[in-house]
């Protein structure tokens, strides 16, 4: 399986044993390496090249698992003898159209975290809404009893992916005493139409995981691309959130020599990420 990712050296050079508990890890969403070809080759292999690429964790999606009962624990062994963790990724929302709570969704979400060892699981609020406030207790409830942390992402929906929309569910949450975090991904934004440095002084407070992408505009749709080529002002969002917090690569990784190519955007992200770590403690 390695051999077609284009390296064979992968068991070289994986760094220290921090886990993603660390505030300043960067990981890699395994996503950003193309979802066809994470689908074909599965997601162990695109774990073990992160790692040795210097990556302090990755985040497993669950659109791009094949065979869940036999991936998963593969994953997390893999995970266990480097000394790392994940975040696991949800592609299903917490709440139906219709605003009900999709408990099957957040059971079967809960399940795969403590299958493949995460602490953190991250999913979006899909239909959230007025009808769904007295459901914040059940996953408050469900949560604590498998020490699971919740972070809700923006995703690329009018529904679940605006200002107004976090807003309004964190402002709900928050006034039931249930404080879950937030996944800020700075590319969804341009997606949902909304300003992402808006979103990003309006949330920082929520913010537990950064989602570092960046945007260009084709003639029909927004894509995602290095934050080297963004035409978004990423630096400037970044200064305005919580550091240090976990980052995630999610935009795309390609080239022949993907450990080469993983290796160097990391490290670019812990240059930014040191910048801004010390202006922090200039200020």
């Amino acid at each position: 399986m390695l051999t077609e990712l284009g390296r064979t050296d992968l068991a070289a050079d994986s760094g220290a044993t921090d886990s993603i508990q660390s505030p300043s890890a960067i990981l890699i969403s395994l996503s950003a390496f193309g979802a066809a070809q994470v689908r074909r080759l599965g997601q162990l292999g695109f774990t073990q090249l992160s790692l040795a690429a210097g990556a302090d964790g990755v985040e497993v999606r669950s659109e791009l698992l094949q065979d869940a009962a036999s991936e998963l624990p593969a994953l997390a062994q893999a995970l266990r003898a480097a000394g790392k963790a994940a975040v696991y990724s949800c592609a299903e929302p917490l709440w139906s159209a219709d605003g009900a709570l999709d408990v099957a969704a957040l059971e079967r979400a809960l399940s795969a975290s403590q299958t493949l060892g995460a602490t953190r699981l991250k999913m979006s609020i899909g239909g959230f809404a007025a009808a769904s406030q007295a459901s914040l207790s059940e996953v408050q409830q469900r949560l604590q009893a498998s020490a699971m942390e919740l972070l809700i992402e923006n995703d690329q929906s009018a529904e679940a992916g605006t200002l107004l929309a976090l807003q309004d569910f964190f402002q709900v949450a928050n006034g039931r005493g249930f404080f879950p975090g937030m996944t800020f991904d700075m590319g969804n934004w341009h997606w949902t139409g909304e300003c992402p440095l808006q979103a990003a002084n309006a949330l920082a407070a929520q913010v537990r995981y950064v989602h570092c992408k960046g945007v260009q505009r084709q003639p029909q749709r927004w894509v995602a691309v290095p934050l080297a080529d963004s035409s978004a002002p990423w630096r400037a969002v970044l200064r305005a959130l919580p550091c240090p917090v976990p980052w995630a690569i999610e935009y795309p990784l390609l080239g022949d020599d993907l450990l080469t190519v993983a290796r160097q955007e990391i490290a670019q992200l812990r240059q930014v990420a040191a910048s801004l770590a010390g202006r922090h403690l200039t200020v």
